[in-house]
């Protein structure tokens, strides 16, 4: 249930985002990174445990996260206020794929051919998702439709946020969530100010009122969504991700009055079938490495 919070207040950040209009990304970031750190403060004070929530010994580490993040994050609300709710939220489920794939070239993980082959048939999904927009660019005027402009930005944000979360993975080894999360708003937030001189607009009241929503929204979610990873187990949370499709068909619908094409529809079904799959199979690993720790004889 706490995951199912989670998706639906992050669909509401990215609903609050897309209704705010084509705003400069660092502008965006810039809202949603800074006010996303006043429910988690009120969250950590009423844990008790603000007081060494930004203790680190690894602050060159979490800068590099957030460097890496504020990129991805960048480009991921350049592509939601260019494309279709349902079809921006869609072209993000291809992160989790490209975290297999990167976790292979980059970490040496062993990846067997079940995965690899679910990896390819989500790609094959991501494919169908932007095929309209893909084949625009055979016209010399692909580059100025802003559709394709946003599924460009949309993959590039998912293989940037797929390197993200190999940070986090290595963070997490040594770090506290409400550390990580800290250090990634206020880097966010000071990274974002440096795209001030580059064309942020004067916001109307209505403008500034739906970005600061995004970023508490944005906060609470993260809040929302490290609470149902605490009280279950991931492979059991990590699924109901994908309600964030069936969301974002119905948001878009009503508050936007963007209709899912076929082609969203089908290659969502398609990716959603391989994440899932993704999912399943890293658990199956998991028990299969854990018999085989409690069947080994004890060393000495």
């Amino acid at each position: 249930m706490l995951k199912v919070m989670s998706v639906a207040v992050f669909v509401g950040m990215q609903t609050c985002i897309k209704a705010a209009g084509t705003l400069p990304a660092g502008q965006i970031v810039f809202f949603r990174s800074f006010f996303a750190i006043f429910p988690i403060i009120v969250f950590l004070a009423f844990k008790r445990k603000l007081g060494t929530a930004f203790a680190t010994k690894r602050p060159l580490n979490h800068i590099a996260r957030g460097v890496v993040g504020v990129c991805a994050m960048g480009l991921g609300f350049f592509a939601l206020t260019r494309l279709p709710l349902p079809e921006a939220i869609t072209l993000n489920y291809a992160q989790p794929l490209l975290v297999v794939v990167f976790s292979s070239l980059f970490l040496g993980e062993a990846i067997r051919v079940y995965r690899w082959s679910a990896v390819a048939v989500g790609l094959v999904g991501v494919l169908i998702i932007s095929w309209p927009e893909l084949t625009l660019l055979t016209s010399g005027a692909a580059l100025g439709d802003q559709e394709v402009l946003g599924v460009i930005a949309a993959l590039f944000s998912a293989a940037i946020s797929a390197n993200a979360i190999l940070l986090v993975r290595n963070l997490v080894q040594t770090e506290r969530t409400a550390t990580i999360v800290l250090w990634f708003s206020a880097t966010a937030s000071v990274m974002a100010l440096f795209s001030l001189p580059f064309g942020w607009q004067a916001l109307t009241l209505l403008q500034t009122g739906l970005l600061v929503a995004a970023g508490f929204c944005g906060g609470l979610a993260q809040i929302l969504m490290t609470a149902a990873y605490r009280h279950a187990e991931a492979s059991v949370v990590a699924p109901f991700e994908y309600t964030s499709m069936i969301l974002g068909v119905v948001v878009g619908y009503f508050a936007f009055g963007d209709i899912a094409t076929i082609n969203t529809l089908v290659g969502g079904v398609i990716v959603v079938a391989a994440g899932m799959f993704i999912i399943w199979r890293e658990r199956q690993l998991g028990l299969e490495r854990t018999r085989t720790r409690k069947a080994a004889p004890p060393q000495g």
